[in-house]
């Protein structure tokens, strides 16, 4: 089975949207068609068959993250059921942690500082539970669902001034120039 990872940051056209949409849409990860098309925004790399069919899709959105009070892409990837156990998921977070670094250490001024991910796969947290991933991503903690978080920053970027939390927030919060 050949599987394409393909790059889509900053490059979602309307006939890509509406096969996002389909996507999440058909596999139940998504079931209201305006989110859908909302998540379609934050898509970072594709995975299609080689019948061209989408079965993967990665995303980042900017956020501040409260315990780090820093911005950064928070990321989450959807494989469809059929294409789950296939050793995708490395090569997909490679493929979008390269793709995401290049755009912002591009920019004139950094957005994020790197990527977090809030675990959600337990069999997967149970499994890898090393401190630090060894594609970089180190532990940083428990999310207020109690899920790991992990972190990896982008090359060679600095931090920002400290964000203004409010007491007991949540990496919930979007960061509008960040996306």
């Amino acid at each position: 089975m050949s599987l394409e990872i393909i790059p889509v940051w900053k490059q979602i056209t309307p006939e890509l949207e509406a096969e996002l949409v389909q996507f999440w849409i058909k596999n139940k990860a998504i079931g209201d068609a305006k989110q859908a098309a909302e998540r379609a925004q934050q898509v970072a790399c594709l995975v299609r068959s080689e019948q061209g069919e989408i079965v993967g899709v990665s995303t980042a959105q900017g956020r501040i993250v409260p315990r780090l009070r820093q911005p950064m892409y928070y990321y989450r990837n959807f494989i469809a059921e059929d294409f789950r156990g296939k050793q995708l998921a490395p090569p997909f977070l490679e493929q979008t942690k390269k793709v995401l670094q290049d755009y912002n250490l591009a920019l004139d001024k950094p957005r994020c500082l790197g990527m977090i991910i809030e675990l959600e796969n337990k069999s997967l947290a149970a499994h890898r539970n090393e401190a630090q991933w060894k594609e970089g991503f180190t532990f940083i903690g428990y999310s207020p669902k109690g899920l790991h978080l992990r972190v990896w920053y982008f090359e060679g970027v600095r931090l920002f001034a400290p964000a203004a939390i409010k007491k007991g927030a949540r990496a919930r919060r979007p960061v509008a120039a960040a996306n």
